[in-house]
C-alpha cells in the first residue's frame, strides 16, 4: 500500500543482484517507505525515489513498521 513505511529484512535475489542492491541502499534493517505501487514500485530509500520492477521487488523481504518510526 503507499505511504506504507517498512523495514527490510532479507534479500533473497541472486548474490550479484544482492550487490546492487546494497549499493542502491536497500540492504538489511534499512527503512524505505513505498511511494507507488503500479507497474513498478516506487519507493523512497536514504530521501531518494528509487523505482524497481515488480520481479526485483519479490525478492525483497520487508517487515512494517510502526507509524512513529515511519520514514518522511
Amino acid at each position: 500500500m503507499a505511504g506504507t513505511a517498512v523495514k527490510i529484512k532479507h534479500l533473497t535475489a541472486p548474490p550479484e543482484v544482492i550487490h546492487r542492491l546494497r549499493e542502491m541502499g536497500l540492504c538489511e534493517e534499512q527503512q524505505i517507505k513505498l511511494l507507488s505501487r503500479q507497474s513498478n514500485f516506487i519507493c523512497l530509500v536514504c530521501n531518494a525515489r528509487l523505482g524497481i520492477s515488480s520481479q526485483l521487488a519479490e525478492s525483497i523481504l520487508v517487515q512494517p513498521v510502526s507509524s512513529k518510526k515511519a520514514v518522511a
